[in-house]
């Protein structure tokens, strides 16, 4: 169970004062980690940049070849001060990957060790603008989306899970979390058999999947509706990228305070971890590697959608 770890964790971003060496400070009491801080100023206020690498008995990192897993944790902010007082529900992406890097920690000091990498990536920025949005409003980004890419998606991630707070729509009415079909560049290919596994074992329910269209796998500022950021590291990678969304029954903005499910996000840690052990021991995959080629070699390359396009008048 990861229980400690998720409060843990909550108590180290519930504050104005969250920061990228907060979160260093907290995943050090669970034992040795390589945690990398990148502060970056944008348009509209700082955010810090986190990257937590988790090495594993034969990982990359050792000269092994077991497969890399990139767990992103995506959000605009885990709070919108001063308009909003408090953690917003946007903020359950980054909360729920700084858990779960708190729990590999721990795992691995005690001796459970994953066979291969993991990467755990996220923004921590305790006060985010937010901006308008249907049906619920948005929480905006210190940052644009193609700089958070460019510090989140990583060239060594072999597979990508993308953990996003995914409530203000009214597509997927479930509460506690929803996995989308793999993205592999530009194609949106079917559910993964072997991921549906991992969530009916953590979950202890029938899975639950997330509606995505192609809107949402192109890049964000073209002018078309996404429904949100959850699988735009989609556009950054041709690595397979499932998004992990945390969602509920009615549409809640990600700008609420208050709204935060701790049992959701606890759930949504142990998939992620259930999923990096699978993953990194080569049992289970994300997508079916032939049946991907087929359809590129019948119907050609989908990588154009992860080109940016200037949106007119703009």
């Amino acid at each position: 169970m990861s229980w400690s770890h998720v409060i843990a964790a909550y108590d180290a971003l519930d504050t104005p004062a969250a920061s990228g060496a907060a979160v260093a400070e907290l995943l050090a009491r669970y034992g040795t980690a390589d945690v990398t801080i990148t502060p970056v100023q944008g348009d509209d206020g700082e955010t810090d940049f986190i990257k937590v690498m988790i090495p594993g008995t034969d990982g990359k990192s050792a000269g092994g070849n077991a497969p890399t897993l990139g767990i992103i944790g995506r959000l605009g902010g885990l709070g919108a001060r001063p308009a909003q007082t408090g953690f917003v529900s946007d903020g359950d992406g980054a909360l729920t990957v700084v858990a779960a890097a708190a729990k590999l920690i721990d795992m691995a000091k005690r001796g459970d060790r994953l066979s291969g990498d993991v990467l755990i990536t996220t923004q921590i920025d305790p006060d985010a603008p937010t901006a308008p949005h249907q049906p619920v409003p948005f929480m905006g980004s210190s940052v644009a989306m193609s700089v958070a890419n460019q510090h989140e998606v990583l060239q060594e991630m072999d597979a990508v899970l993308s953990v996003d707070t995914t409530k203000g729509n009214r597509i997927c009415n479930h509460n506690g979390f929803a996995i989308t079909p793999t993205i592999k560049d530009g194609w949106i290919l079917r559910v993964s058999e072997d991921l549906l596994d991992v969530v009916e074992r953590t979950s202890g329910m029938l899975p639950v999947v997330m509606p995505i269209t192609m809107q949402d796998i192109t890049p964000y500022g073209n002018g078309i509706y996404h429904v949100n950021s959850l699988v735009q590291p989609a556009v950054a990678t041709s690595a397979p990228v499932v998004g992990v969304a945390i969602t509920t029954v009615t549409a809640v903005a990600g700008s609420a305070t208050g709204a935060t499910n701790l049992h959701s996000v606890e759930s949504t840690v142990r998939f992620v971890i259930e999923a990096a052990k699978d993953f990194t021991a080569g049992r289970i995959d994300f997508m079916d590697e032939g049946e991907y080629l087929r359809l590129v070699g019948l119907y050609g390359s989908m990588s154009v959608l992860a080109e940016a396009v200037p949106v007119p008048g703009a």
